[in-house]
C-alpha cells in the first residue's frame, strides 16, 4: 500500500514594505477556505496601511496552496486598491495559480458603465415615426389577414350552418349588446341634453329657438349616436375581447386548439364579430332615441318649448335617410373594433404586463380608427350630396 504524505497547512502572511509612494505587498503561506478568517484580518491590515500609496507592487512567489476563497481575497484586494486610484501590478504567480486568479480575476471584474451617447432629438423623433409605421403597417397586415380568415369562417357557416358556434355567437351578443344598453342609453340621454342645452343657450341670442330641434335632430342621427356608442363599445367590449383571448394566449389554450385541429378564428373570433355587428346597430338605434329624450327633457324645461313642438319640428327635420347616414356606418365600426380587438388578443404574449399593453392598445387604436372611419364616411356622404 503507497501512503501519500499531505504537506501540513502553512498559515497565511501578508507583509508590506513602504517606500515613498510606492508599496511591496509580499504574499506567502496557504490561502485557503482553511484560513480565510485569518487571510481576511491580514487583508484588511494591508488595506489600511496602504491608503497612502499610489502604486503597489504585488508578489506572489511565496503563496503554498491557492484556492478560490483565497485568490479572491487578494484579487479583492487590488481591485479596491485600484478603485481609489493606486496602479497595482502583480507578479510571481506560479503556473498551476495562474489559470484560478485569471478565471477569479474575470469574475470579479467590475464593467465599466460607458457613458450614453448624446441623443439627436429629431433623429429619435424619426425613429419612433419610422417604428411607428412599420407597427401600423404590421398591423394593417394582420388584420386583413384575420378579415380574411373570418370572411373564409362566415362561409364555411353558410354552406355548413352547423359549424357556427350559436351558443358563443348568443353569449357574446349578450354580453355586448343586451348587458351594454343601460351605460349606452345613460350616456347618450346625457350627451342629448348636453347638445340640446348648449344650442338653446346659444341660439336664444338670435331668437332661433326652435332650430336647436333640428340641430340635435340631424347631429344625432348622421353622427353623435353611432359615434358615442361605437365608442362607448370600443372600450367596453372590444377591451374585453382583447383581454378574454390574451387570458386564453396566456393559458396556451389557443395552440392547443391548434394542435386538436380546431380552427381559433372560427371559435374564438368569428362569433365575436357577428355578435358585434348585430349589437352595435342595435345600440345605435337605442342611442338615438335615448339621446333625443334626453334633448325633449332640456328643450321642454329650459328651452320653453312644447313636447308637441318638438315632435313636430324633428318630424320635419329628419327624414328616412338622415337615419340611414347613421346606422349603416355601425356595421362597419363593429367590424374594426372587432378585428382590432383579436388581433391584439393574439398578440398577447406570457405576462400580465403585456395583456394589459395589448388590452389599453386596444382601445386606443379602436377609438382612433372608428373616427378616422366617421371622417372618411363623413366626405363619402358629402361628395355624393346625402
Amino acid at each position: 500500500m503507497i501512503h501519500v504524505s499531505r504537506r501540513p497547512e502553512a498559515p497565511p502572511d501578508l507583509s508590506t514594505v513602504i517606500a515613498a509612494d510606492v508599496a511591496t505587498v509580499h504574499f506567502s503561506g496557504d490561502w485557503t477556505l482553511a484560513e480565510v478568517e485569518a487571510a481576511r484580518a491580514l487583508v484588511e491590515n494591508a488595506w489600511q496601511t496602504l491608503a497612502a500609496a499610489s502604486r503597489v507592487h504585488v508578489e506572489m512567489s511565496q503563496v503554498g496552496r491557492l484556492d478560490t476563497a483565497g485568490a479572491m481575497l487578494i484579487v479583492d484586494l487590488g481591485n479596491r486598491l485600484g478603485g481609489r486610484g493606486a496602479t497595482v501590478s502583480t507578479e510571481g504567480i506560479s503556473g498551476s495559480h495562474t489559470i484560478l486568479m485569471d478565471e477569479v480575476e474575470a469574475s470579479m471584474r467590475v464593467p465599466s458603465v460607458m457613458p450614453k451617447p448624446a441623443v439627436n432629438p429629431v433623429r429619435a423623433m424619426l425613429i419612433r415615426l419610422g417604428r411607428a409605421a412599420v407597427d401600423g403597417w404590421q398591423d394593417t397586415i394582420r388584420m386583413l389577414d384575420l378579415l380574411g380568415a373570418v370572411g373564409s369562417g362566415l362561409a364555411r357557416a353558410i354552406v355548413r350552418p352547423g359549424s357556427l358556434r350559436t351558443t358563443s355567437l348568443v353569449h357574446h351578443l349578450d354580453k355586448a349588446g343586451f348587458q351594454a344598453v343601460p351605460v349606452v342609453a345613460l350616456m347618450t340621454f346625457l350627451i342629448g341634453a348636453i347638445i340640446a342645452q348648449q344650442g338653446a343657450f346659444y341660439f336664444r341670442r338670435f331668437g332661433a329657438d326652435i332650430f336647436v330641434v333640428d340641430m340635435v335632430g340631424v347631429l344625432v342621427l348622421r353622427e353623435i349616436g353611432m359615434l358615442i356608442t361605437a365608442i362607448l363599445v370600443a372600450g367596453r367590449s372590444g377591451s374585453a375581447f382583447t383581454a378574454e383571448m390574451g387570458a386564453m394566449r396566456m393559458r396556451e389554450e389557443v395552440d392547443a386548439m391548434q394542435v386538436i385541429g380546431v380552427n381559433p378564428v372560427d371559435v374564438l373570433v368569428v362569433p365575436r364579430v357577428l355578435a358585434l355587428i348585430i349589437a352595435l346597430p342595435l345600440l345605435t338605434f337605442i342611442a338615438d332615441m335615448c339621446a333625443f329624450a334626453g334633448a325633449a327633457l332640456v328643450t321642454v324645461t329650459y328651452g320653453g318649448i312644447p313636447l308637441e313642438t318638438f315632435l313636430q319640428r324633428l318630424n320635419e327635420a329628419v327624414v328616412l335617410r338622415t337615419f340611414l347616414v347613421g346606422i349603416v356606418k355601425a356595421p362597419f365600426m363593429a367590424l374594426i373594433i372587432a378585428l382590432v380587438a383579436c388581433v391584439e388578443g393574439f398578440k398577447v404574449q406570457g405576462s400580465t404586463e403585456s395583456l394589459g399593453q395589448h388590452t389599453t392598445m386596444s382601445v386606443v387604436k379602436s377609438i382612433f380608427l372608428v373616427i378616422v372611419v366617421d371622417g372618411v364616411f363623413a366626405m363619402f356622404f358629402a361628395a355624393v350630396r346625402i
